[in-house]
């Protein structure tokens, strides 16, 4: 018996835009047709995480898409809540429409100041990204407590230019995304427990390289 019998031999290049062809057929079969201007980002995610139930779940709001196209194109920053969040977005592409990456998670100055006020260094975190001058993108793929604060600082006043908002486990995750979703923000969400950082960094991924292509 051949062990390699049902290997597919594909060339390194091609095996990207075959997942693609995969993912769109497997959607056919199951009769999900995705809005036109969110399929990019939801075939990004599905081949992310190899989970199809982000069809159904990945929640976006009005124009949601063009929106953050526009923003990353006027040179907006991108926050995330983790560093491999950060470690996962094309910096290289967003710096040539004028925009950084941060995540400020391992910032000393914030495990101090998260210490001394008894919050999560994310809580700590947002608060730090709330203070910079430029329209900010937050990627949040891990803490729920991020989402939480961001809510927080805009019943404050703030406004965040956008919100992806994909955290994933069991503790205060939905009704965290539960709150960006009532918001007037303009978001990505994923309702229910699944999320995550590679999840976030992909949402982020399928927008800026639309802008690149």
């Amino acid at each position: 018996m051949d062990p390699f019998k049902n290997i597919e031999y594909v060339l390194p290049t091609e095996i990207e835009k075959r997942s693609f062809e995969i993912i769109s057929k497997e959607l056919e079969e199951k009769n999900i047709v995705l809005p036109k201007n969110e399929e990019l980002v939801t075939k990004r995610v599905i081949h992310t995480s190899a989970d199809f139930e982000y069809a159904n779940t990945l929640t976006f709001s009005e124009n949601a898409v063009e929106i953050a196209k526009e923003l990353i194109k006027n040179g907006a920053d991108i926050v995330t809540d983790t560093n491999m969040a950060l470690a996962g977005v094309n910096k290289k592409i967003l710096a040539k429409f004028g925009g950084e990456a941060h995540c400020f998670m391992a910032d000393p100055e914030i495990a101090k100041l998260a210490k001394e006020n008894g919050v999560t260094r994310a809580t700590m975190s947002m608060k730090k990204a709330a203070s910079l001058d430029k329209p900010i993108i937050f990627a949040i793929g891990n803490a729920p407590t991020a989402l939480i604060e961001l809510y927080k600082l805009m019943q404050e006043g703030f406004k965040p230019a956008f919100i992806i908002g994909v955290p994933v486990g069991f503790v205060n995750v939905v009704p965290s995304k539960e709150l960006i979703l009532a918001s007037d923000v303009p978001y990505i969400v994923n309702r229910g427990r699944k999320g995550g950082s590679n999840v976030a960094a992909a949402i982020c991924n399928a927008i800026i390289y639309q802008l690149a292509r």
